[in-house]
């Protein structure tokens, strides 16, 4: 009987996993931190500032982060995930506006 070793690029994959987590985790904050003080703000208008902190490293008052690249297709799939989650709501009439 032979034991192999470990192969690399599972490894790998699951750092790559654990990175995505991590990033998900810091937009949904920033998305609710944003939402929290505005209370309802133009999906539009919450990517662009969602986008901005994160090139900025900025997660509110007093909080600082490692600044990363982040798209609006990232900014937009965790407000999907938001909604879905109940945290967030679309303002009746106006879908495009969001609620905290």
């Amino acid at each position: 009987l032979r034991l192999l070793p470990q192969q690399r690029y599972l490894r790998t994959e699951r750092a790559e996993v654990s990175a995505l987590e991590r990033k998900r985790n810091i937009l949904c904050c920033l998305i609710t931190r944003i939402l929290k003080v505005e209370k309802q703000l133009h999906v539009d208008n919450l990517v662009f500032r969602v986008i901005d902190a994160c090139q900025k490293g900025d997660l509110g008052p007093g909080v600082r982060f490692l600044s990363f690249c982040c798209h609006s297709v990232d900014v937009l799939s965790c407000v999907l995930h938001l909604l879905n989650q109940g945290y967030l709501r679309r303002q009746e009439g106006r879908p495009q506006v969001l609620e905290y």
